[in-house]
């Protein structure tokens, strides 16, 4: 068996958020830095974690579409995220399979 230490984090790697911090600048810090999870503190003290998946599971519970895209014109001249943007030029492509994937489903 593989032990759990091998997978985990340096201490000095660890990405924290107050616990006050809004949801929506927890998720930039985490799509910013490639990462899906963060401590949640109280002060210095870890009181938590907060997790990508935690967080999109209560944006579908709340009734939102769980679908998220970025474009650009050009994505190799975005300022971040570039690599992972849909050209904007094919965008519709994308999303028109989307609406009728939705469409039937809300039949």
């Amino acid at each position: 068996m593989v032990p759990v230490k091998s997978f985990m984090i340096p201490r000095e790697k660890f990405v924290t958020v107050q616990r006050d911090t809004d949801a929506q600048t927890a998720a930039r810090i985490m799509r910013d830095k490639g990462i899906g999870s963060l401590f949640v503190t109280n002060d210095r003290e870890i009181i938590g974690i907060v997790t990508d998946t935690d967080m999109m599971r209560r944006v579908v519970a709340a009734g939102a579409d769980a679908v998220f895209l970025e474009t650009h014109p050009d994505p190799s001249k975005a300022l971040s995220d570039g690599p992972n943007m849909i050209p904007l030029k094919n965008l519709a492509a994308v999303v028109e399979p989307l609406i009728e994937i939705r469409e039937l489903v809300q039949k």
